[in-house]
């Protein structure tokens, strides 16, 4: 924003004046002084020197010296405005405003203190008054293109960017060459999304004005989020080498890199922001992300616990700190703070990501709010386009599968057989691929199932969901929702006529750009149905989709080796530690008091939750041994190979074993489920009725710990559960991936011919 220059009046001798507005400061000083001891009692003179000191930067020099004009002269609007404009030098807002609605009240018609009062105003957030001071300052120079800069700014305060672009036009229209202008332009353009037009702007505001530190570093953000990093790095880099002092560049900086998964580098970036700028909450929480990504979860929490010390009513933050604390198993004021937090989603406040909230709550109500708060926030302003028009009738249906996991993880284990068993004659397939650098042998395997197989990691959401619509995609399946990674703008912005939630997200995503949900009736009863803004797509078997052969390590393993006891009972739970709450642990603790030599098999997610669950393990009367901790393994046939040494996986709440009670049920060792209300609470049954083991679901935490007890304590009852289990697996079609494939493109063929014949979505049974 641009203040308007200082005025003065005619001076009292020419030479004087001459100086002044030559330039020369420190000659017209001396002079202006060399008169006021001729002329003490001139109120003229004290303005002048006043003015001149604040040219040099002397305010309190000035503000003495325009006080003693005053004095002599009170009815001065200019020395008033002058007065205003040191105040605000100063940082004394009220002052500078009292100084500008005196020189106004002297001097209706002055335009230039209308527009700086309305600076004043925006500092002090009247954004509403800022407007009315900028809009008479128009309406007495209409040609004031200051004015109609900062109106712009104003009325993007007011999140009214199409009237803002509106202001920016005419002041570029009025001066062509202000670079300011083009730089507020681009951040107008930014805000609706329309980041190519940004660029543009930036570009032509740097190029009037080269060594702009500020147009330089919006012209990397606006680059960051067309998803070109390496420019974006250049132009932050450039920001802090003209304004080594910039600690918003330093800070935009490590968002790229962070983006880019160079962690450490990142780090290093808003270490830097910090130096400079202590106080800065956006750093802190950002450099809490980190940390959290390089498993530094002391050090993540206590980022977080700054920034929301420096911020407490900072969007979403705490989900991430609670988040860092559910997976180091830190349960200090874990009650207060999800009371807190369901308070919070009640009345609608930014708390808590929607993943974050299945990890927490089992309440459909909870994660249905928790999911429209956090889709209204981040998409309300992406002018998803229209529903996409049908495209001309295909030989083949386009499906595009579009995540960041096509590699060696838990989504593409459990899919890639499906992907693979597709019939080509139908369907033709696209893989829209947005996730980490990674060559391994699942990644291959899984490029080869796709007719195209399209690295879109570089390009923006906007550009991906054109991409989808110039190919012609007909059902654009989002495999993550929201994720780690996940991009859901894509499907704001419309990449198909039809879009489902399948696999990835275990609940609603409250949004109306998804069609879809993949289901099954022990997922989402009928009844529920309600809670879900998408329709309900309900297969016949389990939702989840599987491999029917899956390769095993054939590695000789003993429990000794596992150091698990070789005759005692072995209880297991390979979740991630996140996925623990204190009552679940204390159901597993009554169960491991109640069956002696036994214990529990965890998985060893970091040393945090190690040390907090042996801790909270003798808190309950369980000696700290009895939890035995497996490392995490590089190849999941490795795991797969050592879970049959477990007898029996106790499932967790409110968010079950998903892939991982797969896995389990496949190698032979039998899950006691307690069921839930919600989509994550109910897969673990979901399996088990595919599995006809029905027996191992339970409702009730007595009935739950009853029936883990009574296995462990009856041998031969275990034996004729892992009998069956073994035979059902067989023939059951958990594992049978040809029929779910077939299960699966019927689905989407009648998700395809409602949209052919224009119905709206609708429950669909296959």
């Amino acid at each position: 924003m641009k203040k308007s220059k200082l005025s003065g009046q005619k001076p009292l001798l020419q030479q004087a004046i001459f100086q002044h507005q030559s330039g020369n400061i420190i000659k017209a000083i001396e002079l202006y002084r060399l008169l006021i001891k001729q002329y003490p009692k001139n109120p003229q003179l004290f303005h002048l020197l006043g003015t001149a000191e604040a040219e040099r930067g002397n305010f309190l020099e000035s503000l003495y010296l325009f006080g003693k004009s005053l004095k002599m002269y009170p009815n001065n609007p200019e020395a008033h405005y002058n007065r205003g404009f040191v105040f605000h030098e100063l940082e004394r807002f009220d002052e500078a405003l009292q100084s500008y609605d005196r020189a106004i009240q002297l001097k209706p018609d002055y335009p230039e203190a209308h527009n700086n009062r309305g600076i004043v105003l925006r500092v002090l957030k009247r954004f509403d008054e800022a407007l009315q001071s900028y809009d008479r300052a128009i309406q007495l120079k209409p040609d004031h293109p200051e004015a109609h800069c900062n109106r712009g700014v104003a009325l993007q305060d007011l999140k009214r960017f199409e009237e803002a672009l509106q202001s920016y036009e005419r002041t570029i229209q009025l001066k062509p060459d202000y670079s300011e202008a083009h730089n507020n332009r681009g951040i107008v353009f930014h805000e609706l999304k329309r980041f190519d037009e940004a660029l543009q702007s930036y570009d032509r505001a740097i190029q009037l004005k080269p060594d702009y530190p500020k147009a330089h570093n919006s012209r990397g953000v606006a680059l960051r989020d067309l998803y070109r990093f390496e420019e974006a790095l250049q132009s932050y880099d450039r920001a802090i080498q003209l304004k080594p002092d910039h600690p918003e560049a330093y800070y935009n900086r490590g968002v790229a890199l962070q983006e880019l998964k160079r962690f450490d580098e990142a780090l290093q970036s808003y270490d830097c922001a910090i130096q400079l700028k202590p106080d800065y909450p956006e750093t802190h929480y950002n450099r809490g992300n980190v940390l959290k990504e390089l498993k530094r979860f002391d050090e993540a929490l206590q980022s977080y616990d700054r920034a929301i010390q420096l911020k407490p009513d900072n969007d979403f933050w705490l989900g991430d700190w609670f988040y860092v604390k559910r997976s180091c198993c830190d349960w200090d004021d874990y009650e207060t703070r999800k009371y807190e937090i369901v308070e919070g989603l009640v009345k609608d406040k930014k708390l808590i990501e929607p993943l974050v909230t299945i990890l927490m709550t089992d309440s459909l109500e909870l994660q249905k709010q928790s999911a429209k708060i956090w889709v209204t926030d981040k998409f309300s302003s992406s002018n998803p386009a229209s529903k996409t028009a049908k495209y001309t009738l295909h030989d083949k249906i386009h499906i595009g599968y579009f995540s960041a996991d096509f590699r060696d993880h838990a989504v593409t284990h459990v899919i890639v057989e499906m992907l693979e068993k597709h019939d080509r004659s139908r369907f033709e397939l696209y893989g829209f691929s947005f996730g980490p650098e990674s060559n391994d042998p699942w990644k291959k395997r899984i490029q080869q199932c796709f007719d195209q197989f399209l690295d879109v990691r570089f390009q923006s959401d906007q550009d991906i969901a054109q991409l989808a619509r110039n190919l012609e995609i007909d059902i654009a399946v989002d495999l993550m929702g929201f994720t780690s990674f996940s991009r859901s703008n894509i499907f704001a912005g419309r990449a198909a006529p039809v879009q489902v939630n399948y696999l990835g997200f275990p609940g609603t995503m409250g949004a109306g750009f998804i069609d879809y949900i993949v289901a099954d009736k022990t997922i989402i009863p009928e009844s529920d149905r309600h809670h879900y803004t998408e329709k309900v797509v309900y297969l016949p078997d389990s939702y989840l989709a599987n491999c029917r052969n899956r390769d095993v390590s054939q590695e000789i393993l003993t429990r000794v080796g596992l150091n698990l006891p070789q005759d005692g009972f072995v209880f297991c739970c390979f979740n991630n530690s996140s996925k623990i709450t204190p009552t679940m642990f204390d159901s597993w603790m009554r169960i491991l008091r109640q069956v002696d030599e036994s214990v529990l098999w965890l998985s060893e997610g970091n040393r945090w939750a190690v040390d907090n669950l042996r801790m909270e393990a003798e808190k309950r009367g369980v000696n700290a041994d009895r939890l035995v901790f497996a490392k995490k393994l590089p190849l999941i046939e490795d795991h797969l190979n050592r879970i049959r040494h477990a007898d029996l996986f106790l499932d967790n709440l409110p968010y079950n074993a998903h892939s991982t009670a797969s896995d389990a049920l496949r190698m032979g060792v039998p899950l006691v489920t307690l069921t839930g209300n919600a989509f994550a609470g109910r897969v673990a049954a979901s399996l088990l009725n595919t599995l006809d083991l029905g027996e191992l679901i339970t409702y009730s935490s007595e009935e739950y710990e009853k029936i883990a007890v009574d296995l462990a304590s009856n041998r031969d009852r275990l034996q004729r559960i892992k009998d069956k289990l073994n035979v059902n697996v067989q023939t059951s079609p958990r594992f049978d991936s040809d029929t779910f494939t077939r299960h699966i493109e019927k689905a989407y063929e009648l998700m395809y011919e409602r949209c052919r014949n224009d119905l709206a979505p609708d429950h669909i049974v296959v």
